[in-house]
Parts: C-alpha cells; structure tokens; sequence
C-alpha cells in the first residue's frame, strides 16, 4: 500500500533528500490555462455571470450570490449544540494563541529628533476563501476569520462554494460559525470564480478586497498565482502532507492512525514516515493495511498512500531523520520519539511541529489554538502558517528635526553622488536655502 524508501548509509546534500520524496503532481500551470476565460467571465460579467458559474460547476444555481442575514441566522440557530459547543472552545484557544501575536508599536530614536516609528496597520479589506469540496471546513472559517478579526481588519468578507443539497447556499456548518464569528458578508461562490469575485470586485455585488486567504483546490490555487499583484494572497496552497519523525519508542498504531487522518483528506495528500526502526516501519504498515480498509473513504485514503508522494523512510538514526525533515519542509510535521522535545529544537522547516504522542496533526487542525492554514509544497522552508500578522503592514513613520537633518546632510549627498542621483543630494541641499 505504501513504498518504502531506504536511505540508510546515504548522506545526501537537502536537494538528495527532495528529490528521494517527489510531491504528487500538481500541473498548475494546466490549471492556469484552463481558468482564464473564468476570470474574464467574472472580470467582464454580472451576478448572472457567477450563477451560471455555480451551475456549470456546482451543479446548483442559487438564487443569489450574496447568503442573506436570515439565512447566516438560521444556520445557527440549528446548528447541533454539541458542535456548536465545540466550535465555541475552539474559538477560545485560537483567539487566546492569535492575540499573543499581535505587534506592538515601536520608536526608534537615532539621535535627538530623529525617530523612525514602525506601526503595524491591518489591511483594508480582506476576502477569506472556505472549501467546500469533499469535506466541511468550519474549521477553516476559525483559521482565517479569527486572525483577521484580532488584526483589527474592518472588513472581512467570506467565499465559499454553493452547495446542491443546501438549495445553493454553502454548507449551514459553514454559516453557522461564520455567524458564530460576526460575519455578515457570506459569498455562494467557490473555486478560481470565488478568487476573481474578491481580486476584481462586482458592482452591486462584492467590493474589490486587498487580500485573499485560504486553502483551495489546484483551481483555487492557479487563481491566487494569476490575480497575485492585484490582491495580496496568503500562499498558493497545495496538497496536504504530514511528515512523521519516529523512533522505536512510538506506537505503530499511533503513527497509522495519523498517517491515515491526513491521506483523507484528498487522493494527492502526502504521508511520509521518517524512522530509524524497521520494525516500527513493519509494524506500521501492517496496521495501515488493517485501518485503511475499516475507515470510511478507505479508497482516497489507500490512494494517496499508495501514491509516489507518500513513504516509509528508513534512516540510519535519528539525526539523519532530522536531516531529512528539514530537507522536505512538511506542512505538518510529528515528532514521536523519546525526546521528542530535544529533537523538536533541531528542526527549521516545517508548517507546524507537533511534539509527543499526544499531539496530533488533528488537534492542530482543529482546536490546538494553532494556526492549520499552513505551507505546503516544501514552501515552509520559506514561507510561514496563517497569522495576525498576515494581515498586518509595517509601515515607517519618519521624522527628523531641522538639527538632526542638518547632521545627516552631507552623508545622503555624499551617497546619492556616489549612486550618481545627484538630484537626490540637490534634494536634501535645497532646505539649507531657507532654513527657517
């Protein structure tokens, strides 16, 4: 069901690594041509433009694009009050971690009447994209709203497809929490159309955003590469993938079963195991052979595990483990060996670290107080998870007095002479003119 790849007494440069653990393919470039007239329909069209979107590819017209106050309302008001209850602590944590990481206001003073001030200003209006393909996601409602909202953005605006057996409204889960949250600005709208609603706007339906966030399907994603520059994005998000570091000391049906949770989500998500036990890698794969076929959507699940991007990975120790971790930069990353924690310090490229055997990729996906919109595709070598600060821009606020100006004068002449901008010089020499 799953390959098996043997590194042992290879020591491999990070590219060795990437290149021994491929991702599934993902043609995005495909994806780019086949959306294009999409967003043109939508840049060029009406409300009547995205309906007919939504029966072309949702199968369902809804009766309008905008979900009204009532029905956001009624959504909650059915919604099941243990799931609600749920929901409501896992606001809590979210809310508790993301306040924590909002920045405070900071003045520098370089010599007396000279200050540069950096303020962290939210972006004006944000538009939040919510999947609604082969799975719910309130839980994607929480991630991008709750961050948003702590960011002080005064406009938050939510997409997310219409669905057939909800009469062309998104999915009441999906409502309910936006309710939850105090979103009144719900879009029946999904996919690249979603993305081109937000980066272009609609008169008399939608207001042009700043920036979009949230996870897509390749569809999705395309959209955000071919619109970026009109709109801010958050990332081009991938495939799901979890990467797990384990010793002998783990339990092998701990390791399936987390394995497994991320393979559901689509027949292209990745699932690695990095161990330096053949045993531990024996042992999981005879418990993968048993969980996958009593699981519910057991055939995406056997698919993606069955697929080039998902592997057992036998390692010669531990810190080659680390090695190779760090060289395939997972989205989600477990470390389930005896020091867990020590080991969690050596590593420097991942979405998220999840440390211990009581700390799932699941718990973060819902209720860890995490951030789950995290990079995928190898990006988080480089690219950092959903946060306040995703919403915010660090801008400068410089102010020099006639004394301070005056000490640095000949400096920015002396540069700007040497960068051959001499008007830049003549700049700063025009205010000894008239000093006032």
């Amino acid at each position: 069901m799953i390959r098996t790849v043997d590194l042992r007494g290879k020591a491999l440069s990070k590219t060795g690594y990437i290149s021994q653990l491929p991702r599934a393919s993902f043609n995005i470039d495909q994806a780019l041509e086949l959306i294009q007239p999409i967003l043109q329909r939508v840049k060029n069209g009406t409300e009547l433009e995205l309906i007919e979107l939504a029966q072309e590819f949702d199968g369902i017209r809804p009766t309008a694009i905008r979900v009204a106050q009532a029905d956001l309302d009624s959504a909650l008001q059915k919604l099941d009050p243990k799931v609600r209850a749920a929901l409501e602590l896992s606001i809590g944590r979210i809310k508790k971690v993301h306040n924590d990481q909002v920045r405070s206001e900071k003045t520098t003073t370089l010599v007396e009447g000279a200050t540069v001030t950096e303020k962290w200003i939210p972006v004006d209006r944000v538009g939040l994209y919510v999947p609604g393909g082969r799975a719910v996601y309130p839980s994607s409602v929480m991630m991008n709203v709750i961050p948003a909202q702590i960011a002080k953005v005064r406009s938050i605006a939510v997409a997310s497809p219409p669905q057939k057996e909800f009469g062309g409204l998104p999915h009441p889960t999906i409502l309910a929490t936006c309710a939850l949250l105090g979103v009144t600005e719900v879009y029946a709208v999904g996919g690249a159309q979603a993305i081109a609603l937000f980066a272009y706007g609609m008169e008399g339906v939608c207001e042009k955003v700043d920036l979009v966030t949230g996870p897509g399907n390749i569809y999705v994603a395309a959209a955000k590469r071919a619109l970026r520059g009109l709109i801010g994005i958050d990332s081009e998000a991938g495939p799901t993938e979890i990467a797990i570091l384990a010793d002998s000391t783990a339990l092998p049906s701990d390791v399936a079963a987390d394995l497994i949770s991320q393979a559901e989500h689509d027949v292209i998500a990745a699932a690695i195991l990095v161990t330096d036990s053949l045993q531990l890698a024996e042992k999981t794969a005879d418990e993968l052979k048993v969980r996958v076929a009593a699981t519910k959507h057991s055939d995406r699940i056997r698919q993606a595990l069955s697929g080039v991007q998902s592997a057992i990975v036998l390692v010669d120790d531990i810190n080659q483990g680390i090695d190779v971790v760090n060289a395939y930069a997972a989205e989600h990353l477990e470390i389930q060996c005896s020091d867990a924690r020590q080991v969690s310090t050596k590593i420097r490229n991942a979405g998220a670290v999840f440390i211990g055997r009581f700390t799932p990729v699941s718990l973060g996906d819902y209720s860890a107080g995490s951030n789950h919109v995290l990079p995928t595709g190898g990006c988080a070598c480089h690219s950092s998870g959903l946060s306040v600060q995703s919403f915010l821009r660090g801008l400068h606020f410089v102010e020099y007095s006639r004394d301070a100006f005056s000490q640095i004068a000949e400096t920015v002449v002396t540069l700007a002479n040497a960068e051959d901008l001499p008007a830049h010089g003549e700049a700063m020499l025009a205010r000894f003119e008239k000093l006032l």
